[in-house]
């Protein structure tokens, strides 16, 4: 049985629910996961069932208790880290759903965000909340639940209906339903938070016409988010961390200096910069709160890449372009270059920089000497072109080296190609579990495992370090072609 004190996590993302346990060491020693599914009733629409979110969430803590031989009462604290933006609307006397939750990926709800285009209401979101007029935030999934669930207003004025994004759900699950919170870096990716008051912006909620008083209450990211509920695990657990999983991530890196960058390659990618205590708007960008910990606030620009390591998934799930035990490296090296096929995974829409959401996948410089590895390895080097897009936007930052991290950030090719065509030093760490980490951090550092921020950052460490390795001309040659691909592509929606 391992001594000490330790940490629950639980870390609800886009595609698996895990819950960890974290040793006072930082190390994980014990972990329950479930995969969760999407709805898909339309093209283009993906919901959740909260319900078997929440379910599989439960299961998954005990899970990870028994993994890691330890005894309820050796749990110091637990956190919550989640995806962002999904967002759903309950009845907070029975627990029951009035809808599947809308994820983040889903264009639903784009008919809602083009009219508010129309009508001039785009520009107060950038300016208020950091965040562009786009259906990838919780905005226009709220109001696409107010519109399309029958009878939905009339119940809300009851008072017994409530909203939450995943982290709301699942703490208010977890703590027996006493406590309806949520943090600023979770809020502050719902395009209905305004990051200069750090709160609900009340304006905006009545120029869109949304309730207020169906949100969670905003408290500190290390604030009191309640026990666990005993009937859940049988000990005196406080909740006292809760983060969007991009900040978390962002945190477990170290990255506490102004202009730290680290870069995540889950599902989504997205790279995270921390601008320090004052917003910074970036074109093409999005700017939301880190975390407010020990009472200081900070900020981060981000890019956000709809489908990074999912691009993989899908060659392999959908197409069956390599089998589920082949190794993506190997794959990937089997040749010798890309023989000049592109792939601009806009499988649901380009993200950062572009944002436009008409565009749709392409496959580029297919000829008759094209093979299954030629597409993987165009989908793993997309993962780092897409990267560079963003990077290339943070010209006013002095970029000379950034972290990795998540799954995909394991291929040694996916490390050294984007060395390559950015120029920059890319630090891997020993664990690429970051996410998780940065919630036990937070927790650690307000039931006193952790003294200081100092403290965490020198425990970073890199297990590598990928320095650039080609020529100018290579590099010129490789870009020139991705930004030629992506050209084709948003001409093909429509939009240059």
């Amino acid at each position: 049985m391992s001594s000490g004190r330790h940490i629950l996590v639980i870390d609800a993302g886009s595609s698996s629910v895990r819950s960890l346990i974290v040793q006072d060491s930082g190390v994980i020693i014990g972990e329950g996961r479930s995969q969760i599914s999407w709805k898909h009733r339309n093209p283009g629409w993906a919901e959740l069932d909260p319900v078997a979110l929440w379910k599989a969430t439960r299961q998954t803590i005990l899970d990870a208790v028994i993994d890691a031989g330890i005894s309820v009462n050796q749990i110091s604290a637990a956190g919550i880290t989640s995806h962002r933006e999904t967002i759903m609307i309950w009845d907070k006397t029975t627990g029951e759903p009035v809808h599947d939750a809308l994820v983040w990926i889903s264009n639903q709800t784009d008919e809602i965000v083009e009219r508010w285009e129309k009508s001039g209401v785009a520009s107060e979101f950038k300016k208020r909340t950091g965040l562009h007029n786009d259906s990838f935030f919780s905005a226009g999934k709220i109001v696409w639940l107010l519109e399309n669930v029958s009878g939905l207003r009339e119940k809300i004025r009851s008072g017994k209906y409530i909203a939450g994004t995943v982290d709301t759900w699942l703490s208010w699950n977890i703590n027996g339903r006493t406590l309806h919170v949520t943090d600023p870096s979770c809020a502050s990716r719902t395009a209905l938070f305004n990051i200069h008051d750090l709160k609900w912006d009340s304006e905006l909620l009545n120029l869109l016409n949304i309730p207020e008083e169906i949100f969670p209450k905003i408290i500190d990211s290390d604030g009191d988010f309640g026990n666990v509920d005993r009937a859940i695990l049988d000990a005196d657990i406080p909740i006292c961390a809760v983060m969007a999983d991009q900040q978390s991530g962002m945190f477990g890196q170290a990255c506490f200096t102004d202009n730290s960058i680290k870069n995540t390659f889950g599902t989504a990618g997205v790279l995270t910069v921390n601008v320090g205590d004052k917003p910074r708007e970036v074109a093409g960008l999005t700017g939301s709160v880190a975390w407010k910990v020990k009472g200081e606030v900070k900020y981060e620009v981000e890019g956000v890449v709809f489908h990074s390591g999912q691009t993989i998934q899908w060659l392999r799930d959908n197409l069956g372009i390599y089998a589920p035990a082949n190794r993506i490296d190997q794959i990937v090296r089997s040749v010798s270059n890309n023989a000049g096929v592109y792939l601009v995974p806009a499988l649901g829409g380009l993200a950062a920089p572009y944002w436009n959401r008409k565009a749709r996948a392409s496959i580029q410089g297919l000829s008759l000497d094209t093979s299954s590895a030629h597409l993987v390895r165009a989908a793993v080097e997309a993962m780092a072109f897409q990267t560079l897009d963003i990077i290339e936007k943070l010209s006013e930052f002095p970029v000379e080296q950034f972290k990795v991290d998540g799954g995909a950030a394991s291929s040694n090719f996916l490390c050294q190609f984007l060395a390559d065509i950015s120029g920059i030093r890319i630090q891997r760490p020993i664990e690429l579990e970051r996410t998780a980490l940065g919630t036990a951090y937070v927790a650690g550092l307000r039931v006193g495992i952790w003294e200081s921020l100092e403290e965490i950052s020198n425990s970073w460490s890199a297990e590598r370090i990928f320095e650039p390795n080609i020529k100018d001309s290579e590099r010129e040659k490789l870009v020139n072609g991705w930004k030629d691909a992506v050209t084709k592509t948003l001409i093909g929606s429509g939009k240059k």
